[in-house]
């Protein structure tokens, strides 16, 4: 079997599985998941999904964000950790987006990186979940489930989101991903993966 017939199978395996994929953290506009994606860093989508309800009710616009008092914003985030770092960033964010893009959150990657703390995987999410477009989200879910699945041997992040976009059908390489997200935290753990009871275990390189 080949790497890409080998993609094709755990695509179809983890659509049966998790047929309603999508993006676990709350939010109504672009922005709100930009930030929302920029503090689930080190942090637990479910204790991000805590915070902004607070945080999106108070700064709406990039230009919010920009205007901020910095301790406000701390105080709002403090339960995410690395909260001062995130709050400045939110900050500087909102102003690159103010200054460079009209306030609004840019399509492609090569603009998205351009912003404070914005890296790939948050990219491609935005790319993905917002604007439709193919996009491979390299979190650590999305690491570990696909080198035990034997599609690639890598550890670097980027590298992984060119192999992964080079074996996955591009319709369905966002989905693919929050699906990965889905089966890390059920069965595909890091310490003590459920291989009997996976969904991919006839054709995992771990269980074969």
């Amino acid at each position: 079997m080949t790497e890409k017939e080998l993609a094709i199978k755990a695509v179809q395996a983890l659509k049966i599985e998790f047929p309603n994929a999508k993006c676990s953290l709350d939010y109504t506009t672009p922005l709100d998941l930009l930030v929302a994606t920029r503090l689930s860093a080190q942090c637990t989508d479910a204790r991000v999904n805590l915070v902004t309800p607070a945080l999106f009710a108070k700064y709406k616009t990039a230009e919010d964000y920009a205007n901020a008092v910095l301790s406000d914003v701390e105080d709002i985030i403090r339960s995410c950790g690395l909260y001062k770092t995130k709050a400045r960033s939110l900050i500087e964010m909102g102003k690159r987006l103010t200054e460079d893009f009209g306030g609004e959150v840019p399509d492609t990657l090569e603009k998205l990186i351009t912003l404070p703390g914005i890296g790939r995987k948050t990219a491609n999410l935005i790319m993905g979940d917002v604007y439709g477009k193919p996009a491979v989200v390299v979190d650590t879910h999305c690491i570990r489930i696909t080198k035990r699945l034997g599609l690639h041997s890598e550890k670097d992040q980027k590298k992984i989101e060119f192999i992964l976009k080079d074996l996955l059908p591009p319709e369905e390489s966002n989905d693919f991903c929050h699906r990965l997200v889905l089966h890390g935290r059920a069965t595909c753990t890091a310490r003590t993966p459920k291989c009997d009871t996976c969904c991919m275990k006839d054709f995992c390189k771990k269980n074969i």
